[in-house]
């Protein structure tokens, strides 16, 4: 079931590097609301429910309830800007939709039956090429994820993206752009000779240590005797 996500915001009027220090100090994340034929909104957050929200993976890119003082605005997750060593969050873009027009984003790929995949229980190596999609879509045709069976591939399969299962509504951009441009989405490939030798190493120091082992308990009961 698809998670419903709410963001409570308050309009803000003073901007500037200075002010948004302050906010981050207070807690607050500073944030703009801009698209749908209205001017840019600037706007503030609560740092801690954003978080809260970042922990699902469709607030990346599902549709997004804003709520400013009593007014509710439909909005995507257009940017996020994180601090590079601390868990905060710098800024964010939200790009109101309308109903009526299609809008443009990125949709995780969910990869199905992997502990059944003939590849991968011989040892390949798994290749998640494309970890997300994007597409183009009219809001209420936006899916939560789209899934990907690989349930059947072998050693040298890849599944590419035109093969992966159309939902009525949607439309891949990566394959509007070019009839021959046509992504691997997952691929399976043999491991490397030298990392299988490597996996084979240690059971074969094994098998010469237990063989010395042996080798020394033999030569001690025949000096014993």
């Amino acid at each position: 079931m698809a998670i419903s996500f709410e963001l409570n915001a308050e309009v803000r009027t003073d901007t500037g590097k200075g002010a948004s220090r302050r906010l981050r100090h207070a807690g607050k994340v500073p944030a703009i609301m801009y698209g749908g034929n209205k001017d840019p909104e600037t706007l503030t957050l609560s740092h801690n429910e954003v978080i809260r929200n970042l922990e699902h993976e469709g607030f990346y890119s599902q549709i997004l309830t804003v709520k400013t003082g009593g007014k509710e605005t439909q909005v995507i997750l257009r940017d996020l800007q994180r601090h590079p060593s601390k868990v905060t969050i710098l800024h964010m873009d939200l790009l109101r939709i309308s109903a009526t027009e299609k809008l443009t984003t990125q949709i995780p790929l969910h990869l199905l039956g992997e502990e059944d995949s003939p590849g991968v229980k011989a040892g390949g190596l798994l290749s998640h090429d494309m970890p997300d999609v994007s597409i183009e879509c009219l809001p209420k045709d936006l899916p939560e994820y789209i899934e990907v069976d690989i349930s059947a591939m072998e050693i040298g399969d890849a599944i590419h993206l035109s093969a992966v299962t159309a939902i009525e509504g949607v439309t891949y951009v990566e394959l509007a752009r070019d009839d021959d441009h046509d992504p691997a989405v997952v691929s399976i490939h043999a491991k490397p000779v030298a990392a299988a030798e490597e996996d084979e190493a240690p059971a074969a120091e094994g098998d010469e240590a237990a063989e010395g082992g042996e080798d020394a308990k033999d030569a001690g009961e025949g000096e014993s005797s």
